[in-house]
């Protein structure tokens, strides 16, 4: 028995400042067995976060915000990350429901499997927010994330400024993820009329599995290979499936010399920003989701409603009460008045591999 309540606590479990693995669910006491269901005696608020992985820097940087600002309004989170198994995400979802969260977050990484942990937790009681990418099919209760088809527009206008002409790729995400859909569908508005024009082709346009950087080489590989490195610009759909587009250039001699787009302005994107290799990056200031997501986590807690979600996406079943923030398109001519300005990364970590007469003057 104790092995198998072992084996089913098993996951990426932390409390708001770390990733370690543990087989006591987060919430458990010292026996291992699971908290009462419910406020904790001293009546905190408890928010559950199910999430798709930890693996990126930027996820760390979700969770560490957000937990902070609950813990700030006297709450506190309970995080589990399934770094992208459908299963796992399933039962570290039920884990947290089954301790009685007071709201549930999740960012899941299969945008239609997830439904069912939306249905499970409405049947105790506890209400869902879908957070920065979208659970379909289900009637989870709020949605919190960017505006997600602009986000695509800015990558592709971003990478049409530097080249109106010639052959273009497209380096999606993941096809599970409902985000990945949106990029791509404002990429198209503004790549679709300059096709329709004859002014570019579309000569490839893949989805890269789970978003990984090595899928994204292996396209960008495959799109080199099959034009004869006649390509002349990259729309890519986020820092890390740019990252491995970028890998596959510098491979041909190519790095620098063609437009490629990305998102989420990762630290190792923004400094292929300020050495040159890549074009943009769309800087979602994660402080804002991540804040405001707490704030709505809390608010639903104690008021079962969030006052200013005004706005409403579809999800193929209903309309989503949502909250969407406004994205940043950053190249080299803002790098310091966005992320660095904001804190969210250092003059000097950006600038690293530039030479110091280079760097923005202060």
């Amino acid at each position: 028995m104790l092995l198998g309540a072992s084996v089913a606590g098993c996951g990426a479990v932390t409390n708001g400042n770390d990733t370690k693995s543990t087989a006591a669910s987060p919430a458990a006491g010292a026996s291992g067995q699971p908290a009462a269901a419910g406020k904790k005696d001293d009546g905190k608020l408890i928010i559950g976060m199910s999430m798709d992985t930890l693996k990126e820097e930027r996820w760390q940087k979700d969770r560490d915000i957000f937990s902070a600002k609950v813990k700030e309004m006297g709450g506190e989170v309970k995080v589990l990350a399934a770094n992208g198994d459908d299963a796992t995400q399933m039962s570290q979802a039920e884990q947290l429901i089954s301790q009685g969260v007071d709201v549930l977050v999740v960012i899941p990484h299969n945008a239609e499997a997830t439904a069912p942990i939306v249905d499970k937790a409405h049947k105790e009681g506890i209400k869902v927010i879908s957070y920065d990418r979208l659970i379909k099919n289900s009637e989870v209760d709020y949605y919190i994330s960017f505006d997600n088809v602009r986000v695509g527009e800015m990558q592709a206008q971003a990478v049409t400024s530097k080249v109106g002409k010639g052959n273009f790729v497209y380096i999606g995400g993941a096809d599970t993820d409902n985000n990945a859909h949106m990029f791509k569908e404002g990429a198209m508005k503004v790549l679709n009329p300059l096709k329709e024009k004859g002014d570019i082709k579309i000569v490839y346009d893949q989805f890269s599995k789970d978003w990984k950087p090595e899928e994204a080489l292996k396209n960008m590989e495959n799109a080199l290979t099959a034009n004869k490195n006649n390509i002349q610009a990259v729309v890519a759909a986020n820092d890390g499936t740019a990252g491995g587009a970028i890998q596959a250039l510098a491979a041909q001699g190519l790095a620098g010399k063609i437009p490629v787009s990305g998102q989420d302005a990762d630290l190792a994107a923004v400094q292929r920003i300020a050495e040159g290799t890549q074009t943009m990056t769309v800087y979602k200031p994660i402080k804002s989701i991540a804040t405001k997501a707490a704030e709505m986590a809390v608010a639903l807690a104690k008021d079962g409603k969030v006052a200013d979600a005004g706005k409403k996406v579809n999800n193929g079943k209903i309309d989503v009460p949502s909250i969407l923030l406004d994205p940043i398109a950053v190249d080299k001519s803002n790098l310091a008045d966005t992320v660095i300005k904001d804190g969210f990364h250092k003059l000097e970590d950006v600038y690293k591999n530039v030479p110091k007469d280079q760097w923005p003057k202060p």
